[in-house]
């Protein structure tokens, strides 16, 4: 089979095409034929080797895992699933190839393409184990009451810094259909964007706890970081305690008493059955910002490390 691979760390120009052996799905995976690649910070982070020691990879290496395909090869003891059927999820041993081993996924609903699909597993993820943490599940009414009736109880509050990202578009819609009121900071292209999905926005930068507080005059019961830069700080000063706050970019927010994220705690996995289900109902999007074939996935690393991306960046075969 055809894939990417890369055989020592540096800029995209070290991602090539190679000839490998089509892979079997050990018990408990199963095997798609790739139609959709999705590309990550994390993809490029690793190819670069910014994480060091601290994310072994062993070399020459296959890289991303968000995949969508079509499955064609079932490992002993998987049930649910069928030959021929259209799933996505994420890929063990590297998905940029034309056949890959998931080991996690969920059916891909039929009005979804395989390019939407692609993007979601990992951001899904991420967004519902945020979530979680923050005890943000189904709807969990708060003290707060609602004007004109103090009998009436709603959902948490819920700030979500980096809105318009990956994680923060998946994290914004589920954290709305589980029942949150959610405000989003974003730059202010993006505000319009943000008022679609249901948030609502709220310029980044200096003085962004006081914007907040003048949206939020009830106050603000959970936040998540998905940007870092520094934003965790006030975040604190807005919730009940520190703890009500969680960070995937920020791993410096424990200085701060918040909690940080990065999956070693567990998976959510089960958010991807989640995410399917509301598209189906239409209320989950994730916008695609540009699809590339997998022989200019180099053009898609330098997209994705300008950081100036609202959505997705897939590969396609």
């Amino acid at each position: 089979m055809k894939a990417l691979q890369y055989s020592e760390y540096g800029p995209s120009s070290v991602l090539h095409l190679v000839e490998l052996p089509d892979p079997q799905p050990p018990a408990g995976r199963i095997r798609v034929a790739v139609r959709a690649i999705g590309v990550n910070p994390f993809d490029w982070k690793v190819r670069s080797g910014a994480f060091g020691d601290t994310t072994p990879t062993r070399l020459p290496h296959v890289p991303h895992s968000d995949v969508a395909g079509v499955v064609d090869a079932i490992g002993e003891g998987v049930e649910g699933v069928q030959l021929g059927d259209e799933v996505f999820g994420t890929a063990a041993g590297g998905g940029a190839a034309e056949h890959a081993i998931l080991r996690e996924w969920a059916q891909k609903p039929p009005g979804m393409t395989f390019a939407e699909a692609a993007g979601l597993p990992n951001v899904v993820e991420t967004a519902g184990r945020a979530l979680d943490l923050l005890g943000i599940s189904k709807l969990q009414p708060t003290a707060h009451t609602t004007e004109g009736d103090p009998s009436a109880q709603r959902g948490p509050t819920l700030v979500i810094n980096g809105a318009s990202g990956g994680v923060g578009i998946a994290a914004v819609q589920l954290a709305i259909a589980r029942g949150a009121t959610v405000i989003g900071t974003a730059s202010e292209r993006n505000h319009e964007f943000l008022t679609k999905l249901g948030a609502t926005p709220v310029t980044y930068g200096p003085g962004l706890a006081d914007r907040i507080r003048t949206l939020a005059p009830a106050g603000v019961d959970r936040a998540l970081d998905t940007a870092g830069r520094g934003a965790v700080a006030e975040l604190v000063t807005l919730t009940p305690t520190p703890a009500d706050v969680v960070s995937i970019a920020d791993f410096d927010a424990a200085k701060h008493g918040a909690r940080v994220t990065d999956g070693s705690e567990g998976r959510a996995y089960q958010t991807l059955q989640e995410a399917a289900a509301l598209y189906t109902e239409g209320r989950f999007t994730m916008p695609v910002e540009r699809t590339y074939p997998l022989s200019e996935a180099a053009a898609a690393h330098d997209l994705s490390e300008s950081g100036h991306v609202r959505g997705k960046i897939v590969l396609t075969l």
